[in-house]
């Protein structure tokens, strides 16, 4: 009874923490780019009561043997990169990823981001920025009197500037970056993921080419999490959790028995 307790309360924590996950889930519905997070569970240690294979004479043996649980615990919560819908803005620095690869984003430190949001801005100075103000690295400045900003598959960027409407002048390209390991990322807020160990390090190339994805301007990449399927996750470990509890409240009404033998 008192084992039951204890494997009881791992349960509980488990599915406290995939709320947890689920919520976080939610909550970012709505933001560009986001990846929803999966919280993978693993049983605990076995209690071996009696080895399998024990033998019982000197022609039998034990089949199964008697192993008791103590209880579960959450692993890795891991992202899913699978690609999100894309919403059209029309918004000529709006950039999504069609396929694999990450924007790269310097941060104030002058450490390297990544990120799949691409709602980019221009700062004061004309350099195209995240909504932070973090510039986009290569780093592109578009010019004052630009009219029109083109943006192809390959990351080029392209202006047209006031009273020279027949010219085209290209500013810079968008660089992406690909991981071996993209669940390995580690995430630090505002839709950016720096580099692990278990990532291993940035491989940066032309969109379009090797493997990476290609640009498409004027859309936005969403957050792919499905609010269906994280309902019926809600419920599915909510229910979890009262089953675990009602495990504690058995437990303990074993135990007031037991205690009451004497009276």
């Amino acid at each position: 009874m008192i084992r039951a307790l204890w494997t009881a309360a791992t349960g509980l924590q488990a599915q406290q923490l995939n709320i947890d996950v689920v919520a976080n889930n939610l909550a970012n519905v709505n933001t560009s780019g986001f990846k929803r997070g999966r919280a993978d569970f693993q049983d605990l240690l076995y209690q071996t009561l009696r080895m399998p294979g024990t033998a019982t004479s000197g022609s039998t043996e034990v089949p199964t043997g008697i192993q008791v649980g103590h209880g579960a615990k959450v692993v890795a919560v891991q992202k899913m990169f699978n690609q999100g819908d894309f919403q059209q803005t029309l918004n000529e620095l709006d950039m999504v990823i069609e396929g694999n690869g990450f924007f790269q984003i310097t941060k104030p430190d002058g450490d390297t981001a990544y990120t799949r949001a691409g709602a980019f801005k221009l700062d004061s100075d004309g350099r195209v920025v995240t909504s932070d103000g973090y510039v986009l690295e290569p780093e592109i400045s578009i010019p004052d009197d630009t009219t029109n900003i083109t943006i192809g598959a390959d990351g080029t960027i392209s202006v047209i500037q006031a009273g020279d409407s027949a010219a085209v002048a290209e500013v810079g390209n968008v660089q992406t970056a690909m991981f071996a390991n993209e669940g390995g990322l580690l995430n630090i807020g505002k839709s950016l993921y720096m580099p692990s160990e278990a990532s291993g390090d940035a491989t940066t190339g032309t969109p379009g080419e090797d493997g990476y994805g290609t640009i498409a301007q004027g859309f936005l990449e969403m957050s792919n999490v499905n609010v269906a399927e994280e309902m019926v996750n809600m419920i599915v470990s909510q229910r979890a959790y009262e089953m675990n509890s009602k495990v504690i409240q058995t437990s303990d009404d074993m135990l007031r028995t037991a205690s009451s033998l004497k009276r």
